[in-house]
């Protein structure tokens, strides 16, 4: 009956600042940190590493593409050897803040334009499954529900990779289950997003773009932290899920004592 709240995190870059960091980290139970290539930068790493530990929440990583000014939500022509070296790169680097902490990577969660490369090539998706095995002991892999049957999902399955997949509140999805993915993410209502989660939680659908109904099924709600309401949202969230006595913990709470809260 727990539900996981995550967050995207640590998307500030040298003097340029992005989200609730401070805000939104108490009240989750797991946060992605950007790892440099999209957004993030070491100080800004370590720091969010720092307070994920002291508020107990379980820390992965959010590689994206090498595209600071795009906040890599541009879809870029790589080849697999370089993704695997992105996804190793960023990821391990996170790792190397949390190894003094005792605490290992909780999952990986690829951003933005990512989402859609992966679900579509099977290369590229096999080069992000060879880059998490190194990662960790046992690989967990956050996805948005809906989006199935797609190359990231059957690698993941057929290797055996964990996957924990997400539900979007405070995002629009397409007629094939697909969460859309803008440039610049405006002000949600935290009204508009409370009917969404409450939908979700009560009959296990969204609402798409063009007005029809898809199912979803997720044990994780994940509200984006570069969004302006997103505390909002998330006190929202948290207080739907009171009312509804789940109880929160992260969704890889059983893989690490120290992800649980």
């Amino acid at each position: 009956m727990s539900m996981d709240i995550n967050c995207d995190l640590g998307e500030s870059f040298g003097n340029w600042k992005l989200g609730a960091d401070d805000e939104l980290l108490p009240r989750i139970t797991t946060a992605s940190l950007a790892c440099g290539f999209h957004g993030g930068d070491p100080l800004t790493m370590r720091r969010a590493v720092e307070a994920a530990v002291e508020h107990g929440v379980a820390v992965g990583s959010h590689p994206g593409l090498p595209d600071l000014l795009g906040f890599g939500r541009r879809v870029m022509a790589v080849s697999p050897e370089d993704l695997h070296a992105y996804v190793v790169y960023q990821s391990g680097a996170l790792e190397a803040f949390l190894r003094p902490h005792g605490r290992a990577l909780s999952h990986v969660k690829p951003h933005g334009a990512l989402y859609p490369m992966l679900n579509r090539d099977e290369d590229l998706a096999a080069a992000v499954v060879d880059a998490m095995f190194e990662l960790m002991e046992r690989p967990a892999l956050y996805w948005p529900a809906g989006s199935e049957d797609r190359a990231l999902l059957r690698v993941a399955h057929d290797r055996g990779v964990r996957v924990i997949r997400e539900f979007y509140p405070d995002s629009r999805y397409g007629a094939d289950g697909e969460t859309v993915v803008e440039r610049h993410r405006g002000p949600m209502s935290p009204d508009a997003a409370e009917a969404a989660l409450r939908r979700f939680l009560d009959r296990g659908e969204v609402e798409t773009i063009d007005g029809s109904v898809i199912p979803l099924a997720a044990e994780s709600i994940c509200v984006h932290g570069d969004g302006p309401t997103a505390v909002a949202i998330v006190d929202r969230v948290v207080a739907v899920l009171d009312e509804l006595g789940r109880p929160l913990a992260a969704a890889t709470a059983n893989d690490s004592e120290d992800a649980l809260r």
